[in-house]
């Protein structure tokens, strides 16, 4: 996420590197570069250079804290600055009404239908709402099978008249549906286009005025840059939204829409797509984004992701079977889906800070653990309890079954090994206590 562009600003900061003050001739070449790192994130130039000439005006003007370089310092001014562009806080999505009407929009391809789906479980699991989805797209009906798909898959019901080609009769009749079924939430998604039309605007404009929805989020697709500002703003000409979702914002993503935005429209970013999965859908925080760009990490965030799949029961019976040097390869596999239910690799290395740079170059492929659970899956019942049973033979077995080879078959074994002594150790103090005296260097 923004790699291109964080790694411009961190080629512009280096500007400051090594110099003893900020002086208005390596403030305005560190703030030229910034701007460069802006027209290259498809950011408009109107937007970067009012958003650079303000740096450098706070630059220059900035009492130097004692304890900040140069670099330091225009390193905070640039983030405090992405923040107030971005939103200076996380906006709630309004939830009132009996039942609460959403509708989506968006150009055809953003990825509304997918988001409809997001929503709905969000709803669901985080906000114990009860959801009803409603197909509104009476053009493409792969949009409606692909709803109930999505609902199926989610566990939501999803109201559709494939016969019906009003979009203003179907989302009256899908509310007057939900009032009397108990659905205190109903997600309209409505047909999109190519490109802004008049027919287009003129008909969804219609289903705003039908339904009285309490809350309007605008969808884009954060790859499109500066064309989806564009459609924001003729989409909140028309309909006045209230919010932003930015989706696929795990593809390669140059930051334009996510940092022009709320500049062009004057509405918050609400929602941030960061994957395929139902789940993978976060709130939009101005403050965590702007870590994430300068290649601060975002540990905040991932915290909130371990919480939510923090389990205290299997963590209490877990520590019990470490204390009993009992731990196994169904322990492993469990731990390894805790860590694939808080999002993909490449994305949680980018939360880490400084991990980005670590790992800058390497294919990390978001099914990481794939030949891992593989190795696992093509061990018996008897081989994952009790792991030291696997010698030669079983390992070659293993191996031809998991399509994989001895080799990596042995790397797992080790590794596997490696982390039992370390959590056995980790849950003995004793233990603890001997390693930490056996390190003269660590502190006390």
């Amino acid at each position: 996420m923004f790699d291109s562009l964080s790694e411009k600003l961190e080629r512009a900061f280096k500007v400051l590197k090594g110099q003893g003050q900020v002086t208005e001739i390596n403030v305005a070449e560190t703030v030229k570069e910034i701007r460069k790192a802006l027209l290259d994130a498809d950011v408009s130039y109107k937007i970067a250079k009012q958003f650079t000439d303000d740096v450098k005006e706070k630059a220059l003007g900035a009492n130097v804290i004692n304890s900040l370089s140069p670099n330091q310092l225009m390193v905070k001014i640039t983030h405090d600055s992405l923040v107030e562009l971005m939103g200076r806080g996380q906006e709630e999505i309004n939830l009132k009404g009996s039942p609460t009407v959403i509708l989506i929009a968006g150009l055809q391809g953003s990825g509304k239908t997918t988001f409809s789906g997001k929503l709905a479980h969000y709803l669901k699991t985080k906000k114990g709402k009860n959801p009803m989805l409603v197909a509104g797209d009476v053009y493409r009906p792969a949009a409606i099978d692909q709803l109930h798909v999505l609902g199926e898959q989610i566990g939501v019901h999803v109201w559709s008249d494939k016969e019906n080609k009003s979009p203003v009769d179907i989302a009256k009749k899908a509310i007057a549906e939900a009032k009397s079924k108990g659905y205190n939430t109903v997600i309209i998604d409505t047909a999109g286009r190519l490109a802004v039309d008049e027919q287009m605007m003129s008909e969804i404009g219609q289903v705003k005025d039908a339904v009285s929805p309490h809350e309007i989020l605008f969808v884009v697709d954060s790859m499109t840059g500066q064309d989806a500002v564009n459609t924001a703003k003729a989409f909140n000409d028309k309909l006045n939204f209230d919010g932003v979702v930015l989706t696929k914002l795990d593809g390669d993503t140059r930051g334009g829409a996510a940092l022009s935005i709320r500049s062009v429209v004057n509405k918050p970013i609400k929602f941030l797509g960061t994957g395929e999965k139902m789940d993978a859908l976060d709130l939009f925080y101005p403050e965590r984004m702007a870590d994430r760009i300068l290649g601060m990490g975002d540990v905040v965030s991932l915290v909130e992701r371990a919480q939510e799949q923090y389990d205290e029961e299997k963590s209490r019976a877990l520590q019990k079977k470490i204390a009993k040097n009992q731990f196994d390869f169904n322990d492993f596999m469990e731990q390894i889906n805790q860590i694939k239910k808080m999002g993909n690799v490449k994305d949680l290395i980018g939360m880490v800070p400084g991990m980005s740079k670590m790992t800058k170059g390497l294919d990390i492929d978001d099914d990481a653990f794939k030949s891992t659970e593989a190795i696992i899956k093509s061990m018996t019942p008897l081989e994952r309890s009790q792991p030291k049973v696997i010698n030669g033979s079983r390992r070659k077995r293993i191996a031809n079954g998991s399509g994989t080879n001895i080799q990596e078959v042995n790397k797992l074994i080790k590794q596997f090994e490696q982390t039992s002594k370390m959590m056995k150790m980790m849950g003995d103090k004793n233990k603890m206590a001997q390693l930490m005296k056996s390190m003269p260097n660590m502190k006390r």
